[in-house]
């Protein structure tokens, strides 16, 4: 067993060499349908004190870099929802966040104190325990539904991908929020504030979650147009620099959304809506390009960590009541919270309500609340942190391998056109629509050039590739069987 210093100058070799693995590991992964995040959180943990002996002194370091990688994956999120798609589920999207994110917590903390017991591993819990616990499992993990819906390439009927994406994106916020007014409550924080009487600290438990988002809404909103109008101002034509600048822009609303009492990361994931959806933001495709690498490698950095600080050996006492809260929130809390929180929608059918139940997926936004917890040394904490991660790997295993499996057969799955082979052309999204098509028997029938093909006007094949080589069209080219051509669909000037 060895002990390293995160800030020692070794941090680095030794996260190049998890990252390498955790990133060849992912490959293999891929094949047998395993989320990403498992398996970062897997190697992590086989890297870690129960694993090869490495552990981790400061925890406020850890909880530091894994708060900034939730900051990135939500900023990456924001910027690529499309509020066009989202508009029509934005109500429910909201809904589920809000509503039923309380729900969660009301109905899994009430089974946790009633049910598993009052003392989980040898930790006694009170009411406010279980409500804690269950407000670190309640949202739906931005990190994973992301990461899952995307790398899947998964398209839902009902709009439900914007509405999944947008109720992951605004409920880790809802939750980040229980998680501390909890642990505040717990340590004995005074949270009658307005001049309430110490009796309806319930209310005043309400009045700080709704100025908190209020606020946070109020300064990512104020943020994303200060943005949509600074950005044709300073007149930026470097997407790097277009890219950390947006960077920047995140960062502040969640800095002054926190210090003017707001919910710090929904006032981030608003500013990120707003500039995402911005006509003025300037080379959005490669900016997009940038948080989306930013975003992998936040998740890769910020899951490794929390699988080095998880002890396995410290799980058994925990794992029966941790199996029973993860079956119950799996196949009845969330149901409940989404049918209940979706009342008002009668028009959504109940398959499509039944597969959103279905995605409550956790992942490293739990195990982050969770690390709150030990990290204000809160007692109980690491019976938390263990439970949080044990639901975390049975939610990743069991509804995360499952999700496009469950979408088929609820028949809620749109079968996708394949991915556009390009080449490594990067061409900007103005030009037009590019396609790719591979040459058969019925146009070399037709004839054997390119001109016999006889595309309609504004078609045009801008490059052919046969076997490795790349060839520039032109209309007396011969084709071959199984020639690759890169077609472009636009406007032209004839």
């Amino acid at each position: 067993m060895f002990s390293i210093d995160l800030t020692a100058g070794n941090l680095l070799l030794l996260l190049s060499v998890l990252v390498f693995i955790a990133v060849l590991s992912n490959k293999i992964g891929t094949k047998f349908g395993v989320p990403s995040m498992l398996v970062f959180l897997i190697v992590g943990m086989l890297a870690g004190q129960d694993g090869l002996g490495l552990k981790f002194a400061n925890l406020h370091l850890a909880e530091f870099v894994c708060h900034m990688g939730m900051t990135v994956i939500l900023l990456q999120g924001g910027l690529e929802t499309e509020m066009h798609e989202t508009r029509p589920v934005l109500r429910q999207g909201v809904l589920l966040s809000t509503v039923g994110v309380l729900l969660t917590i009301a109905i899994t903390g009430t089974f946790i104190y009633f049910v598993v017991g009052h003392s989980i591993g040898g930790v006694a819990i009170t009411i406010a325990g279980a409500m804690l616990v269950a407000a670190v499992l309640s949202s739906t993990d931005s990190t994973a539904v992301f990461s899952i819906l995307r790398s899947k390439r998964l398209q839902l009927r009902e709009h439900l991908g914007p509405m999944l994406e947008l109720e992951s994106g605004s409920n880790d916020p809802m939750a980040y929020a229980s998680t501390i007014i909890l642990v505040k409550l717990i340590n004995g924080v005074d949270l009658t504030i307005y001049h309430l009487p110490h009796w309806a600290t319930g209310l005043a438990v309400v009045l700080i979650l709704a100025y908190q988002l209020a606020m946070g809404f109020l300064v990512g909103y104020l943020v994303g147009r200060f943005a949509k109008w600074l950005f044709p101002k300073i007149g930026l034509n470097s997407s790097p620099l277009i890219s950390i600048l947006v960077l920047s822009l995140a960062f502040f609303a969640n800095g002054f959304g926190s210090l003017v009492g707001g919910n710090g990361l929904l006032a981030l994931y608003v500013a990120a809506i707003v500039i995402g959806n911005s006509p003025t933001l300037p080379q959005k495709k490669e900016v997009f390009k940038f948080f989306d690498g930013m975003s992998w490698l936040s998740q890769l950095i910020m899951v490794l960590l929390l699988g080095v600080l998880a002890r396995p050996s410290h799980i058994p006492p925990v794992l029966l009541p941790a199996l029973l809260i993860g079956l119950f929130l799996i196949f009845v809390a969330r149901p409940a919270a989404v049918f209940l929180a979706l009342l008002p929608y009668r028009k959504l059918p109940a398959r499509a309500k039944l597969f959103v139940s279905w995605v409550g997926l956790k992942g490293a936004g739990p195990i982050l609340f969770a690390l709150y917890t030990v990290v204000h040394e809160l007692g109980g904490s690491t019976e938390i942190f263990n439970i949080v991660l044990v639901i975390t790997l049975l939610s990743l295993l069991f509804q995360g391998m499952t999700l496009p499996i469950v979408a088929k057969w609820l028949n809620l799955s749109i079968d996708e056109d394949p991915e556009v082979e390009t080449f490594g052309l990067d061409l900007p999204e103005e030009m037009g629509m590019m396609r790719d098509h591979i040459v058969g028997e019925a146009e070399l029938a037709a004839g054997e050039t390119l001109r016999d093909l006889h595309l309609p006007h504004g078609i045009r094949v801008i490059m052919v590739k046969r076997g490795d080589r790349f060839l520039v069209p032109h209309g007396s080219m011969k084709l071959e069987l199984k020639d690759h051509l890169l077609i472009m669909m636009g406007e032209t000037d004839d």
